[in-house]
């Protein structure tokens, strides 16, 4: 699996006019259209999973391109742009109680797309695992409220989700190509405006030890877990029997499971999950339990785990400058480039498209 990207966007308030709406419904329909039959279904999965594309796709349609409504606006336009029946295409989910619709959404689809079973259960994980991963495995403050999942006739899948913070949207962007694990890199490029000092990414290469601990340690007993923890759910640093050297962000601090966690432990204890990918599967396996077992990991086993906000180029504000990190200049060109022909070729007026072209132009000079 992969991760294609995230993108940071402000939170803007307010809603869509429904003249603007209409129209990037019926223009998300055309460029749908051209996509799906000159470079298919899996071409229009790769788009849409990519951050650059995205964004450039919802100011064509009509809306602010560093707004966090761009996604929720986008993502709504597309769920009703894209006939099922049609494309071999379905989009699922939405904001808020919507998203939790997802798994039933999924279900109605499988007689359309002669899915099995088997099928339908692997696209509800998919759903489920990649809400799950970037709400507690990837701990930047962002919470999910917004999650949208696309799939073929095929099987393969997308999604796009958003979290929110401090008044700012970050977006998160996956695709089922190359599925190797829902915990381990699962990025192929992230893309941010802003950078979270402190972030645990319990997903990166860096914390595959503490991955492995974490396992190890529930695998061996809630009784074995506690005795790390006072009274009052916090550790006191006399306590350690270990040397150790305290990191900058002082984790020790934030160790706290209670009462519920501890139960929610002990049932993981019970089931004795095979791997990272499992535990966290698990429900209640939430941010604060996979907190505490990642920083009992680092402090008393010495397998840190990754501090860094994934996020690895500026995005939102277009990073020409290099700054955080340069915009891919060869996925960026080809990702204009499928848009513009696509415009090109779309049935609809003449001064439509030249609105179109002229905003995705002004998208590119920003």
């Amino acid at each position: 699996m992969k991760k294609t990207g995230t993108a940071n966007l402000p939170l803007h308030y307010g809603r869509t006019p429904r003249w603007l709406f209409n129209r990037m419904v019926s223009l998300a329909s055309e460029i749908t259209e051209i996509l799906v039959y000159e470079y298919g279904q899996r071409e229009f999965l790769r788009r849409i999973s990519n951050p650059y594309w995205f964004q450039a796709f919802s100011c064509v349609l009509g809306f602010d391109w560093h707004s966090s409504g761009t996604t929720t606006t986008t993502c709504g336009a597309l769920k009703i742009a894209v006939d099922a029946e049609k494309f071999g295409i379905k989009v699922v989910g939405g904001k808020g109680k919507t998203s939790r619709k997802t798994p039933e959404e999924i279900e109605e689809t499988a007689d359309l797309f002669s899915l099995s079973t088997r099928d339908v259960e692997r696209l509800k994980y998919a759903s489920k695992m990649a809400a799950k991963v970037d709400n507690a495995c990837v701990q930047d403050s962002y919470q999910l409220y917004h999650h949208c999942f696309i799939f073929t006739e095929k099987g393969d899948w997308a999604v796009v989700q958003q979290g929110m913070s401090d008044r700012y949207a970050r977006r998160y962007h996956w695709i089922s190509e190359n599925v190797n694990e829902f915990v381990n890199e699962p990025h192929s490029g992230i893309c941010a405006d802003r950078f979270e000092r402190e972030t645990l990414d319990m997903t990166a290469k860096e914390s595959e030890e503490a991955r492995k601990i974490s396992v190890d340690l529930v695998n061996d007993g809630p009784e074995h877990i506690s005795r790390f923890f006072s009274g009052d759910g916090q550790k006191l640093l006399l306590e350690f029997d270990r040397e150790f050297t305290m990191p900058p962000h002082h984790p020790i601090l934030d160790i706290d499971i209670g009462r519920d966690g501890m139960k929610i432990l002990k049932k993981a204890y019970e089931i004795q999950p095979q791997n990272y990918e499992e535990l966290i599967a698990l429900k209640g396996m939430g941010p604060k339990r996979i907190r505490a077992l990642a920083l009992i990991s680092e402090l008393v086993y010495g397998a840190e785990p990754s501090w860094r906000d994934p996020a690895k180029f500026s995005f939102a504000h277009g990073g020409k400058d290099g700054h955080p990190f340069p915009v891919n200049k060869r996925i960026y060109d080809k990702s204009i480039e499928t848009l513009r022909d696509a415009i090109e070729k779309a049935k609809i007026g003449e001064k439509e498209k030249l609105y179109a072209i002229k905003r995705l132009r002004d998208f590119i000079s920003d």
